[in-house]
């Protein structure tokens, strides 16, 4: 990423809070921050009086004025600690803020829409943009933008002192007025140069390595996801095999980043600690000639290297801003991954009917390859239909664009109005937490129904082992086998009580008599109920009214069943 498109990365992200609901107040506690620092920098100035007033003290013996000034010097330190504490801790309370709002924003953003479906393939670990760069972009952001506004007062108000301390300096002729100040610019520009040359290759090596670690950590998240599976299949060696892979490349990433931090800090600390003799090798001629004192010689030094630091913002935050640049790599390009994915939208328009109805409906793959051709057809409410064909001819993807989740389709699909739908994939989604929320989802759990009512649900898919379980938290997709998963799904369909149900093979886990017997609960519980089911399985052939079979080439039959 260059740096103009860089820096619009940075003031895309960095607008959105700023001109937000919350702007004011975001603002205005800024502005606190931001004063308290310009304050901090004053109380600096001060003590940098006190330096010179303290040791002419100690130079000619005052010992009269010792005590007063140390108790000077402990109101200012007292007044300046309390500062400093405050300006981090309303930092970090604007930290706090932005982020909240930030992430609530992303995530909002990723849900809507489907955009996290979208995105499978788009982007790499959503998950850890929105939980750790979003808090790194804000944290780092801040400290910088308050620490860039504080030298920048600094070197303001130390430059004047310098300027006046360093007085002037007569070479081959030419008179230079405050030449501490000039040598301290020029020095710091070239530092400044010299630093990104040496430490610009960070910014790469920072994005791969927040990549390849939240790589690492994906992998050990799918073993523990599919734990059941790997142990059937003694799966481990090949698991060490892939975990191996990928921390090598977290390693093999973190020695480059360790080498060229390495140079960059012989750099850095190379040229700090030049910095510190520097105002001494200047001002010595004026101090041995008796035009400052010492108490002048130390306020010299000081005044230095507070502007030296100011001017050295850069060089001493490069390490920082190589972070930020990364940070911002990860975040702009998961942004503009969102932006793509709300444009992709496919051409199926909805309309009202009394009762399901499809269009001239065309479903393909983003290769381009034609799964299903101007489908036509209307199902009669409280009927059931069911899609056969062979695997990977479309099915799937033909409820897919039924549920408005597959862009590669076009047509129109009409239902009646209000009409409620509900989908059942073949491996239901189970959300950690209580065995509530998972029978009840996707509902909130402050409105569950009562407990009576979701005790007899279970029992009616034959789960009585659970009814006495409905608040044990647990992770309930590893406690129950998918057969368990796949009854536990049909009861929340009871609860909710829709008026359409799509099952893509939602029971393909359960032996044909407990198929049959959930597929005649439907219509014993919900009997106004319209059912299309996606299965391979003669059986289902009994317990539905229309087969639509698919080829895979767009051409489809639909004929009558058990007629």
């Amino acid at each position: 990423m260059d740096t103009k498109k860089l820096f619009r990365g940075f003031w895309t992200l960095f607008k959105g809070y700023w001109s937000s609901e919350d702007k004011w107040k975001a603002r205005g506690l800024l502005a606190v921050v931001i004063a308290l620092n310009f304050a901090m920098v004053y109380l600096l100035v001060q003590f940098n009086e006190w330096y010179q007033i303290f040791w002419d003290a100690l130079q000619n013996y005052e010992q009269e004025r010792f005590f007063p000034l140390l108790g000077r010097f402990t109101a200012l330190a007292f007044i300046y600690i309390m500062i400093a504490v405050y300006a981090v801790y309303l930092r970090q309370m604007l930290q706090i803020k932005w982020r909240t709002w930030m992430t609530q924003n992303y995530l909002h953003s990723w849900m809507d829409g489907q955009i996290y479906y979208k995105l499978q393939d788009a982007t790499d670990n959503p998950d850890q943009r929105i939980s750790e760069d979003i808090g790194q972009f804000v944290n780092l952001s801040l400290v910088l933008l308050i620490d860039f506004l504080k030298q920048l007062t600094t070197l303001a108000a130390f430059g004047v002192v310098l300027w006046n301390l360093s007085g002037s300096i007569t070479i081959a002729g030419l008179v230079i007025p405050g030449y501490m100040f000039w040598f301290s610019l020029v020095y710091s520009g070239i530092g400044t140069v010299l630093a990104h040359k040496v430490g610009r290759k960070l910014i790469a090596l920072n994005f791969d390595q927040q990549k390849y670690e939240a790589d690492f950590r994906f992998s050990m998240m799918r073993v523990r996801e599919n734990s059941e599976s790997i142990a059937f299949y003694r799966g481990e060696s090949a698991e060490l095999e892939g975990f191996n892979l990928k921390f090598s490349n977290v390693i093999k990433n973190y020695w480059q980043l360790m080498k060229k931090t390495k140079h960059l800090n012989f750099y850095a600390n190379g040229y700090g600690q030049l910095a510190v003799l520097v105002p001494y090798l200047m001002a010595y001629p004026r101090y041995f000639a008796k035009e400052i004192q010492l108490g002048g010689l130390m306020q010299i030094s000081s005044a230095f290297g507070r502007v030296q630091d100011a001017l050295s913002f850069f060089v001493n935050s490069y390490d920082t801003l190589s972070t930020l640049a990364a940070v911002i790599n990860r975040l702009a390009g998961f942004t503009e991954h969102i932006d793509d994915a709300k444009k992709i939208r496919g051409n199926v328009t909805t309309s009202t009917a009394p009762e399901l109805k499809i269009s001239a409906l065309n479903v393909s793959l983003p290769t381009g390859r034609e799964l299903l051709k101007k489908l036509s057809l209307e199902l009669q409410n409280a009927k059931a239909l069911v899609v056969t064909g062979a695997s990977g001819c479309g099915k799937s993807t033909l409820l897919r664009t039924l549920a408005g989740i597959w862009a590669y389709a076009s047509g129109e699909i009409s239902l009646p109005s209000n009409a409620r739908v509900m989908f059942l994939p073949q491996k239901p989604y189970l959300p950690l937490g209580t065995l509530r929320r998972a029978l009840i989802y996707p509902s909130a759990e402050k409105n569950s129904p009562a407990d009576e009512k979701l005790k007899a649900t279970l029992r009616l898919v034959e789960l009585p082992a659970l009814v006495d379980k409905l608040d044990v938290a647990d992770d309930w997709s590893r406690i129950l086998s998918l057969g368990e998963q796949q009854r536990l799904a049909f009861a929340r369909v009871l609860l909710s009580a829709p008026d359409y149900i799509f099952l893509d093979e939602a029971t393909s886990a359960l032996d044909e008599p407990r198929e049959i017997e959930m597929y005649e609960l439907l219509r014993e519980q919900l009997p106004k109920i319209t059912i299309v089911s996606v299965g391979h399985r003669s059986t289902l052939f009994k317990l539905h009214d229309v087969e639509l079979n698919l080829d895979g080439t767009g051409n489809y039959t639909v004929r009558a069943l058990n007629a």
